[in-house]
Formats: structure tokens, sequence, C-alpha cells
């Protein structure tokens, strides 16, 4: 069953189970799911790794999905993150901006050093929440939407997320979680956040960071 966290005509926002494709496609999808959980259409209009979990929203109209991805191509969507680093950034905070480019036969990104046919800009902002046992847990804001666009852009620096085999975290769950979404809804227009702490075992060495994070602030910050 999918954790819906909230729903009406228009929408369904949910936490997306890791593993299973945010899109249509082969094996276990989203749209699959919630069509077989809610019934009626789904729409994608935005994507998360296969591997990561946490926040999505999916619209159950063409209409809205028109209005979301309208939204999301105008910049209206707001995206934050959480992972688990190797290692610690040489700043308690900062900006990553990179040039990738994403290789589709291979399914992965590189960080390249000029601008050519296939390559675009990327841009992250993060702060950094707690360390412990020399992996870092970071609070991330997205403000371009590449294809594997954290994992590679810490990679590229020398700090792969744990679970992330394909840019050299090893085998395991994929420390990434979306953990903060807002957006206009695409009837009203009013601005709707939503957030969700991260589950799954690979979070447990930042569990109390984690839980007084949520219970001071209300929010993700970034």
């Amino acid at each position: 069953m999918i954790s819906m966290l909230y729903q009406d005509r228009a929408l369904a926002v949910c936490l997306k189970l890791p593993g299973a494709l945010s899109q249509d496609g082969p094996g276990e999808t989203m749209p699959a799911l919630l069509r077989a959980q809610l019934g009626g259409d789904i729409f994608p209009v935005h994507r998360l790794d296969r591997e990561a979990g946490g926040v999505m929203v999916y619209a159950r109209t063409g209409r809205a999905a028109g209005a979301l991805s309208a939204a999301m191509t105008g910049g209206q969507f707001q995206k934050k993150y959480l992972c688990i680093v190797r290692g610690r950034p040489e700043e308690p905070e900062g900006v990553y901006r990179d040039l990738l480019l994403h290789d589709r036969a291979r399914n992965r990104s590189f960080v390249v050093k000029r601008m050519r046919g296939g390559v675009k800009e990327a841009r992250l902002d993060y702060r950094l929440l707690a360390e412990k046992d020399g992996q870092s847990l970071l609070l991330v804001r997205l403000h371009t939407g590449r294809t594997h666009q954290i994992r590679v852009q810490f990679a590229s620096r020398g700090m792969p997320l744990p679970g992330d085999g394909r840019y050299g975290g090893g085998s395991g769950a994929l420390a990434l979680w979306s953990c903060s979404l807002a957006f206009p809804h695409p009837v009203s227009g009013k601005v709707m956040t939503f957030q969700a702490l991260p589950e799954g075992t690979v979070w447990d060495a930042f569990s109390e960071t984690l839980a007084l994070l949520e219970s001071t602030s209300g929010s993700f910050p970034v």
C-alpha cells in the first residue's frame, strides 16, 4: 500500500517506494500502483530516481497534468532532499554548480568542463546537518532537475552516497530521500507544501538529528 499525504480530484501526493519507477515503464511503477490503489488515471509530472524514495505528486486529470508540468517548467516547484554522503563537504553550507552530460545508453551522468551538445547546467544548495562515523547528513535544495544530479554532483567531489553503486557508493539502500515538495495547486493556484522524514535502516545513524529537525523547525529550510 502506498502512503498517501494528500489527494483530491486533480492530484495525488504520496511517498514513492524505493525501487519503483516514478514513471510508466517495465517492472513495478508508481503510476500503475496508484491506478490500482486509487482508480482512474494517473499522470506523472516529475521524476525521482528509481532507487530513491520520498514525496512525489501525480496528476489525476490531463488538465491538472498540463498545469503542473507548466509550473515545473516555470520554476514554481520547490524540491528538497535529504541525503547521506561519505566524507564531509569543505564548507558547512554552499552551492554546487556544474555542467552535466547524461549518457542515455549507459544511464550515467558526468561532470564536464565545457558546454556542448547534450550538456546542461546543474545547480543545488546544501546544508550540513550532522556528521557521524565518517559520513554526513545533508539537506539539499535542487534548482535544476538533471538526471542523477545530487548523486553525481557529490560523487564528483569525492562524496558518493551510500548505496549508490553507479557512482561509487557501494551496495545497499540508496541514502537519498525527497523530503519536501512545494508547488501551486493546478486548479486553485494555492501553494501546497508536503514533507516527510525518510524511512529505512540506512537513516538510523541520524535518527535523532532527523527527529530534531522536524520538531524544531516544522519545515526543511535550506
